[in-house]
């Protein structure tokens, strides 16, 4: 498994195993089975779990993972394992937030987890015309100086935003964008950005929750209601590109890249994501292991210059997605925002 340096001295494996499907409000969740699987991708490399604040029961499920297996992991028997939580502040509690509410969540993110400090913790601010952002940043960099949070990341930034975080001094590292074959809006400055300024891209959607890949090509378009939530979200990506034919002809494409490398398309758009610049890893988000031993076959194949020209000459001709990293979910009553649950922090008081 490749790794990577986010900053001298912390090291992540390049794929990060996602958590949102292990949220409540995404059905039933086997635990014992959740705990095997996690032993299953550490012991196979992937040692970086993403997880937040606001993902239902998840961060306490990594925690009794870390708490049985503490002891194989002091005794060098098991890979150190890196968490990754984020701080979302509830979208209504924006005008009103306070430093000691910063500090509640990440106090809950420990005790949830066992552990003593969070290893990254990534920043989400869901309205930029709500003053306090920065403060809110400088909170959490209060804590990370005072022990309780190894490294700051942010995710969902815009490059304007993000600047500001920098401006301020916040020791930001990473940023935790959407960004597949589908929606390369990362690449509308963004990249660029995080280039000059040694930040690197953690990129969370590279199969768009499973539209891009081997059971959609040549599928009839989907009705209304989606399989799931994640599904939803990715279909407005597939209006945004341009449609439900032009979404498959880039199926048709990433099928026959994948058939030259002997790869599914899931692989191909992975892979694609991987060698972008300035991404260090990916996220992927998965309910069990079933798709362990593809997953490491990423790396043993490499995209050629054709194969990532015949991606980007498809994305050039498409319609969208248009603007910056996360514009389209930040327009309120918009038919990307409606479908995000902005306040669920409040469910756990």
């Amino acid at each position: 498994m490749e790794r990577v340096e986010l900053v001298t001295g912390y090291s992540i494996p390049r794929i990060i195993k996602g958590s949102w499907q292990l949220a409540g409000g995404h059905g039933a969740v086997d635990e014992t089975v959740a705990l095997k699987d996690m032993l299953a991708y550490v012991e196979a490399g992937i040692t970086a779990f993403d997880c937040a604040d606001i993902y239902t029961g998840v961060e306490s499920l990594i925690g009794r993972f870390l708490s049985t297996h503490r002891d194989r992991i002091r005794a060098g028997d098991l890979p150190a394992v890196q968490v990754h939580t984020k701080c979302v502040p509830d979208r209504d509690a924006l005008p009103s937030l306070r430093e000691g509410d910063i500090a509640a969540i990440v106090d809950r993110s420990l005790q949830r987890l066992g552990a003593e400090r969070l290893d990254v913790v990534q920043f989400h601010w869901w309205d930029y015309e709500v003053p306090g952002c920065v403060d809110a940043a400088r909170w959490l960099d209060k804590l990370r100086r005072a022990g309780k949070i190894r490294h700051l990341g942010v995710t969902n930034f815009d490059t304007s935003h993000l600047g500001e975080l920098l401006d301020a001094g916040i020791p930001v590292v990473a940023n935790q964008v959407q960004y597949s074959a589908l929606d390369q809006r990362p690449e509308h400055g963004m990249i660029e950005f995080c280039r000059r300024h040694g930040i690197a891209l953690l990129c969370y959607g590279t199969v768009a929750g499973g539209l891009l890949s081997d059971r959609y090509l040549g599928a009839a378009p989907m009705c209304n209601p989606k399989e799931t939530s994640s599904l939803t979200k990715y279909a407005l990506i597939v209006e945004e590109y341009g449609g439900w034919n032009r979404y498959q002809e880039l199926l048709r494409a990433l099928a026959s890249i994948g058939r030259k490398h002997d790869v599914s398309i899931a692989m191909v758009a992975s892979r694609y994501v991987l060698q972008r610049e300035t991404v260090a890893g990916i996220i992927l988000g998965v309910r069990s292991d079933r798709h362990l031993a593809e997953t490491r076959r990423l790396f043993e194949f490499v995209l050629d210059q054709e194969d990532v020209d015949r991606i980007h000459a498809l994305a050039t001709a498409a319609a969208g997605p248009n603007g910056p990293v996360y514009g389209l979910e930040r327009v309120a009553g918009g038919r990307h925002s409606v479908i995000m649950k902005a306040n669920l922090n409040r469910e756990f008081a």
